[in-house]
């Protein structure tokens, strides 16, 4: 079973739930944790693993033969991020780092004056630990391109996934609902949106639950922090019972959680924890149809 961790707001917790399910389930099972939140990657900080580089990522960029070129300005006008700047009887000026690979250059030249060449934009780690197997993308300081990354790390996760034969597949996505999100929700069973209990995070976990509905991905919810305002949180639950999600726990509010953070220790790995995400892997399993 694939299940993506999404949520919508940076700061609900995420990460933490993912990991900790992840250790919860290693205890008697074999469990993938995907880090696919590659612009700030972080799950192997919060479990102690340490990582080994796997593969480079690189992205396609136009080259340009400025012999062949006449002058046109098409590659100019098709490109989106404005890489390509033209001034009327000038060549082309490539701006390399505001390209995101689109290719529309290519296809426009008249001349034949461009061709592909490529620029590496990130990098896919692999590492371990409380028996969890961890692979993690890393996206270059400056790109753009962090959708790219994690279809490649989707990708690469399910080919090492063929040998490593998972029972469970933990994806932890970045924060928002664009590009980097949709590709980690992507061909998963379940979604567990993370939120807490602010107008915000509830703003942002509804769009993560348009996308659910939209792919036909079953989602269920967990609400961090849910004793900081008991008030908010039922208003999420009453949403939750509105739209059929099913509310998969409640974690409170906890200096616990820093001290883990700090040590680098999962919250699964403590008895005292361990309890609170093995109910929350009960009511997925009981909710997954």
């Amino acid at each position: 079973m694939k299940i993506a961790v999404s949520g919508g707001k940076g700061g609900t917790g995420k990460s933490m739930v993912a990991t900790s399910i992840a250790v919860e389930i290693a205890k008697s099972q074999k469990v993938m944790l995907v880090d696919a939140d590659v612009e700030c990657p972080n799950d192997h900080l919060l479990i102690s693993a340490k990582l080994s580089k796997a593969k480079q990522v690189y992205q396609t960029i136009p080259k340009f033969q400025l012999k062949k070129c006449i002058k046109c300005g098409n590659c100019a006008t098709v490109c989106k991020k404005d890489a390509i700047v033209f001034i009327t009887g000038k060549y082309p000026a490539f701006v390399k780092d505001s390209c995101i690979g689109c290719s529309a250059c290519l296809s426009s030249c008249q001349s034949g004056a461009i061709t592909h060449s490529t620029k590496k934009i990130g990098t896919i780690f692999t590492g371990s630990a409380y028996n969890v197997f961890l692979i993690s993308g890393e996206l270059s300081l400056g790109e753009l391109a962090s959708g790219e990354i994690v279809a490649d790390v989707r990708k690469f996760s399910d080919l090492a996934d063929t040998e490593y034969k998972s029972d469970t597949m933990i994806i932890d996505s970045a924060a928002g609902v664009g590009c980097p999100v949709i590709a980690s929700l992507s061909g998963t069973d379940y979604i567990i949106a993370v939120t807490e209990p602010t107008p915000s995070a509830l703003h942002d976990m509804k769009r993560v639950a348009y996308l659910a509905e939209h792919f036909k991905i079953q989602m269920g919810i967990v609400i961090n922090k849910f004793d900081l305002e008991k008030n908010f949180c039922r208003k999420i639950e009453k949403y939750a019972k509105r739209k059929s999600f099913p509310v998969l726990g409640k974690i409170p509010y906890s200096r616990d959680f820093v001290d883990f953070s700090i040590k680098k220790k999962p919250m699964a790995a403590s008895e005292k924890y361990s309890s609170l995400f093995s109910d929350i892997i009960s009511r997925l399993n009981k909710n997954v149809r």
